[in-house]
């Protein structure tokens, strides 16, 4: 089986992502440590893997660097257990990917990065408050679909779970209060419990 290179930012929710797919489906791959808080996503030399300059980025076997955490999700998936063969179930994984990364991760993620990542609550103090709603309003759309399903397409485990877990899970560190998410708290003890899953610190 081919070896992946993982270039990351280790507490980023984006870069879990892959590992914690790559884990799930026995991947072998090698770490690469990027601190994007010292600009090492932006120096010529990662701008020639990314010239996007962020993590994380999946290098393939055969040498293709894929940046984009859903897209590299999609691709370690591909005939797996991850990615359902039904044409709209597919098309509901990505959805749920797309609610994930334009009403969910620029809320949720953004603000736990500036308190837990850069520790810089204070400064962000308006900034934080603005984003606090529409974090909140995520939660409530998983919430309710989580009390009728016990994963996010097809009843089953996908990617789509991959993606908004990665986040979610830690949302607390970024000032949400999860103490009444009865259904995201029962779902996140279903995928804890899979074969091979890993916590983000791993």
């Amino acid at each position: 089986m081919s070896t992946y290179k993982l270039y990351e930012f280790a507490t980023s929710g984006n870069c879990y992502k892959i590992r914690l797919a790559m884990s799930l489906l026995g991947f072998d791959y090698e770490r690469i440590a990027v601190d994007i808080t010292k600009g090492e996503s932006r120096t010529e030399a990662f701008l020639k893997i990314n010239a996007n300059g962020r993590v994380p980025v999946l290098q393939t076997g055969d040498g293709h660097c894929l940046p984009e955490s859903n897209a590299a999700l999609w691709y370690l998936a591909y005939d797996s257990d991850l990615l359902p063969e039904e044409r709209l179930h597919q098309a509901q994984v990505l959805q749920w990917m797309c609610f994930e990364q334009y009403s969910h991760e620029p809320f949720i993620a953004t603000s736990r990065y500036w308190i837990a990542i850069l520790n810089a609550e204070d400064e962000y103090k308006t900034q934080l408050e603005e984003k606090r709603p529409k974090g909140y309003a995520a939660l409530d759309v998983m919430e309710r679909h989580l009390k009728d399903h016990e994963f996010f397409v097809g009843d089953r485990f996908t990617i789509a779970d991959i993606a908004l877990y990665a986040y979610t899970h830690v949302a607390h560190e970024g000032g949400f209060d999860l103490a009444s998410y009865s259904a995201i708290d029962a779902w996140f003890k279903r995928i804890e419990a899979l074969p091979n899953y890993v916590t983000i610190e791993q």
